[in-house]
């Protein structure tokens, strides 16, 4: 199974802008790579990234997704409307809506959920706080936010995808090491394998700083299966760069 190489463009674009990233990302994966590869964009910018990249080896996927199906819930976007532009992918429970938006485990277990019943793939993040991470609870926390999600969506465990992003080392410039993002991600991927026996269909991503330097070790991890990339996947020459690590990992 390719590896799969995520952009998460966060609250970042404009439609000039997000027109010459993309047409730069396209151009430079004329030849077929060696991953899967997508953007998560603001919700805004999906027509466009529908528009330009529906004829191309690109997914596309939005940042977040309502737990309700539909209603008065005044600025959510539903999992339906996602899949009206086409998206493959959705981020759920990333770490800055866990810490500014207060979503729990269970919330983003019902979103993981909502996003599969309408043929949209969640990528559910787990990750630790700093203070967590310090304390020794590293592993008892992301197991915690992965079985909400499992207690949730039960059977329909293996069509999920799964990121490790480690508070302490989003946007910091901090990274754990490749032995450190692997100790977590075999921890992860254990769980995943005593909960479905097609555990071997779940990639395993690290969302930590990954960046053009980094990302060749790290991909070369046995539980990496790629990574979701933030700041680094605004810049078309670093974000081809991460997805051309693919080759050698």
């Amino acid at each position: 199974m390719n590896q799969l190489i995520v952009g998460n463009w966060k609250m970042n674009g404009s439609l000039a802008a997000n027109a010459e990233l993309l047409a730069a990302v396209c151009q430079g994966l004329a030849t077929a790579p060696a991953s899967d590869v997508a953007v998560c964009v603001p919700m805004p910018y999906l027509a466009q990234a529908q528009a330009l990249l529906s004829s191309t080896g690109v997914a596309w996927g939005a940042q977040d997704v309502s737990s309700h199906e539909a209603g008065a819930y005044t600025g959510e976007t539903s999992a339906a409307m996602l899949r009206d532009f086409g998206c493959r992918y959705t981020i759920v429970g990333h770490s800055e809506r866990r810490q500014y938006h207060g979503e729990h485990d269970d919330t983003v277990a019902v979103k993981a959920q909502r996003a599969l019943a309408a043929g949209v793939t969640p990528i559910v993040c787990v990750g630790e706080t700093l203070a967590e991470h310090e304390a020794g609870r590293t592993e008892f926390v992301v197991k915690r936010q992965l079985s909400a999600v499992i207690h949730a969506v039960g059977h329909c465990t293996s069509e999920i995808v799964v990121a490790y992003e480690p508070v302490w080392a989003i946007g910091t410039g901090h990274t754990a090491t490749p032995e450190q993002a692997q100790a977590v991600h075999a921890v992860l991927r254990a769980q995943l394998q005593a909960a479905t026996p097609r555990a071997q269909r779940v990639r395993i991503l690290y969302g930590g700083s990954m960046n053009a330097a980094n990302a060749a070790e790290l991909l070369r991890q046995p539980d990496i299966d790629g990574g979701l990339i933030g700041g680094a996947s605004l810049k078309a020459s670093d974000f081809l760069s991460i997805i051309a690590s693919c080759r050698t990992a």
